[in-house]
């Protein structure tokens, strides 16, 4: 993607990137192919709180399925990070390129925007959050990205703890009134 920032995401030269490894036998990487399926699972674990949080907004499934999956991998614009623990997928940080250019208030600027990070249920609390959502700081950090951003779900506490801890903090908020 031109003028993204994204420079140096190319699924096609994975071989030539090196993921962090981690403590544990923890390795974080970038995702291929062959990670979408343990994805597919994942991304219908982290719906399942949302749709039991906010069963008005969500329905059980998952927000991308396997064909979307493989055109994210290609996108220089849509990073995706996996951490493999135990020689398996125990979680995912699925990326997006946004850049503000020209705004007529608003500085100049690219932001990483983790569209989704999600560890698997059966690994929490192993590091395999920490580990993809530094890995992703570190990624941005490195092409000079102004930041990194995310959002939080109220009906997920947990998850706005975590973030916290690692340092984010609320940059906007989103309100709502039911009908």
């Amino acid at each position: 993607m031109a003028g993204s920032g994204a420079e140096g995401h190319n699924p096609r030269d994975r071989e030539a990137r090196q993921g962090s490894g981690g403590e544990g036998g923890m390795e974080v990487r970038d995702a291929g192919r062959q990670d979408i399926g343990a994805m597919l699972d994942l991304l219908a674990q982290v719906n399942r709180v949302h749709a039991e949080g906010r069963p008005d907004l969500f329905r059980l499934g998952t927000k991308y399925g396997a064909d979307e999956l493989a055109a994210i991998l290609e996108d220089d614009g849509r990073p995706v990070f996996v951490a493999v623990l135990d020689g398996r997928v125990a979680g995912y940080c699925l990326c997006d390129v946004r850049t503000v250019e020209g705004d007529p208030i608003r500085r100049d600027a690219t932001t990483l925007y983790i569209d989704d990070l999600c560890v698997d249920e059966g690994v929490r609390g192993r590091g395999v959050g920490r580990a993809l959502y530094g890995h992703a700081v570190a990624w941005a950090r490195q092409r000079g990205f102004f930041n990194v951003t995310l959002n939080v779900w109220e009906c997920n506490p947990g998850a706005r703890a975590f973030y916290e801890t690692l340092g984010m903090a609320p940059m906007k908020t989103c309100m709502e009134q039911v009908l």
